[in-house]
Parts: structure tokens; sequence; C-alpha cells
């Protein structure tokens, strides 16, 4: 399935929205178990806009977005600056096709771009394909951490897997 990846628009938000409340609803990825609704996508789209950070679709020739990918601050003092958390999601009936690493590759790009150092993953622990995902692009597990959230009836653990995006920089 020949994919294209291109910046989302307002006019993706639906489906942006449904990827991610599917995931909300069926998978570990994210840890909410609530759906959210557009106005909540929309602030989050507003949000990283604002900031100048991208949000990546995978299209197919129809322009039906087939996954999304975008990062956002770390955490929320200036000396994580240079440090971004991305996210990545496939819409569930086209996982498994090469779209993970396509929008991944292009994302840690878009990171580089916009002067970031380093982009950090927080994983479910038992998403083994993710993790393999995140080893083949250069990431590396930096922390294990049993046991802090829970979903589904079940305690979830997390992996922290971090890649250095520029690292002959010298400290800003």
């Amino acid at each position: 399935m020949p994919a294209v990846i291109r910046d989302a628009t307002t006019e993706d938000l639906p489906a942006l929205l449904a990827i991610y409340n599917d995931a909300v609803l069926n998978t570990t990825a994210i840890w909410n178990e609530r759906p959210v609704d557009l106005a909540n996508r929309q602030a989050w789209f507003d949000a990283r806009t604002a900031q100048g950070y991208p949000i990546l679709v995978a299209v197919n020739e129809s322009q039906q977005v087939l996954g999304y990918a975008s990062f956002g601050d770390w955490r929320p003092f200036e000396g994580f600056c240079n440090t971004v958390e991305h996210s990545v999601y496939v819409r569930n009936d086209t996982r498994g096709q090469g779209l993970g690493p396509l929008l991944m590759q292009a994302l840690i790009e878009r990171s580089k771009a916009v002067g970031k150092h380093v982009m950090v993953a927080a994983i479910e622990s038992g998403n083994a394909a993710s993790v393999r995902l995140h080893e083949r692009l250069g990431f590396t597990v930096t922390g294990q951490m049993p046991q802090v959230g829970c979903k589904f009836g079940r305690w979830l653990d997390l992996t922290f897997m971090q890649l250095i995006l520029t690292p002959q920089r010298s400290t800003p």
C-alpha cells in the first residue's frame, strides 16, 4: 500500500479522533479509558501547532488517514526544552504494513529540523511490536517502571526508550 506522509490539517481531525479513540478503547498504547470528543482533539491540534510542532499523517491515494504521529514537550521545564516525547498511532486495519516506521522516520527528521536533541518514547512494556520498531530506529531502553499504570483491570509496566537525535551537538 503506497502511503504519503504530510502535515495534518483540521480536516483530518475526525480521522485522528477515530484512530485515537480506537487506541483508547482497544489497546494499552494510551492509558486513558474514556474516548475523547472532537473538541479535545481540536485543542490538542491547536496546542501542537501553536508550539510549531508537527502532526504528521500517513494517507493513501484517496487521502484517507491511515495513521498519525506527533511530538510534544517531554516536561514543562526549561531544562527539558531540547527533549520531546512522541506518539504514533496507526489505524487498526492497517497495522503491520510499515506505516509506523514511515511515520516515525519522518517525525525524527522533523524533530531534528526544529532543533531537538532527544526524543523519548514511553511504551507499555507488553507492546513488543512497538519496542522492536523503536529499536530498529535506533532507540535504546533507558528505563523500566513496573506497575505504574492500570488499564483493563491489570497493572501495566512502562518502558522508556530514547533516541539521541544530534549526538555531536554541543550543550546549548
